[in-house]
């Protein structure tokens, strides 16, 4: 496998730093607090906006374009993967049950269990929010595994493993077991404001769309978080 550990180098377009890029796919440490693709009320400043840009060199009338493989809530950091053509986005998109999609959250409290697998039915209402329910007819089976790292008085920090991925599937299974993600006004019920929401898209491992190598990315840790926790340990790399 190759791996590419934490930023050393790496290209920056303003906020967004691209770890890797070949003609099929980029790959990218998205900041919190950008959207990975436009919404009626933001069209310009995403993630998809800004690289769609880079890839046809501030030229608008280039047919050059970029594809969503997936996407990161706005208020998330970490790794996102674009595709620059169709095909491999459909080829990463088939793959994906066998992606390995690592976070790391701050939640409030201790944990009860030291690791677990949260597993329910999660629906959208019409306000956009999920839930957890028990009706099979209107959720769809998620899996949320996750282990303790490190606990302060006040907080613990997660190694989280996204084995489906439902919108917002992190934060609400997270909430649901009484440790919300900090920083999460949605589903957490803050009592004080945070500078942003603790969950990061740490390291992801999958198979390149076409030499099928397999590759493995990592990001460093937000700042925000050493503030919470402390020091924290590097990531462990998982083989695919």
């Amino acid at each position: 496998m190759r791996r590419h550990p934490g930023p050393s180098g790496k290209h920056h377009l303003g906020s967004i730093e691209i770890l890797h890029e070949d003609r099929d796919i980029i790959v990218v440490d998205k900041p919190a607090g950008l959207l990975t693709i436009s919404t009626d009320r933001e069209k310009s400043r995403t993630a998809y906006f800004i690289l769609t840009d880079y890839v046809r060199k501030g030229v608008a009338k280039s047919r050059n374009r970029i594809f969503v493989v997936h996407r990161l809530d706005r208020d998330t950091s970490g790794i996102l993967i674009f595709a620059k053509n169709e095909q491999a986005k459909f080829r990463l998109q088939s793959q994906w049950q066998d992606t390995q999609k690592q976070y790391l959250a701050v939640v409030h409290g201790r944990c009860e269990k030291r690791a677990d697998t949260i597993t329910t039915y999660l629906a959208e209402n019409q306000a956009h929010g999920v839930y957890t329910t028990t009706d099979t007819r209107k959720g769809k089976l998620s899996h949320t595994a996750y282990k303790v790292l490190k606990e302060t008085k006040d907080f613990s920090l997660l190694e989280v493993d996204l084995l489906t991925g439902r919108k917002h599937q992190i934060r609400v299974h997270l909430a649901g077991i009484g440790h919300p993600v900090v920083g999460d006004e949605r589903y957490g019920k803050e009592h004080k404001r945070y500078e942003r929401l603790a969950l990061h898209a740490r390291s992801i491992s999958f198979k390149h769309p076409f030499s099928g190598e397999p590759l493995m990315f990592t990001t460093e840790t937000p700042v925000f978080f050493n503030k919470l926790i402390g020091q924290l340990p590097p990531p462990i790399a998982h083989p695919i």
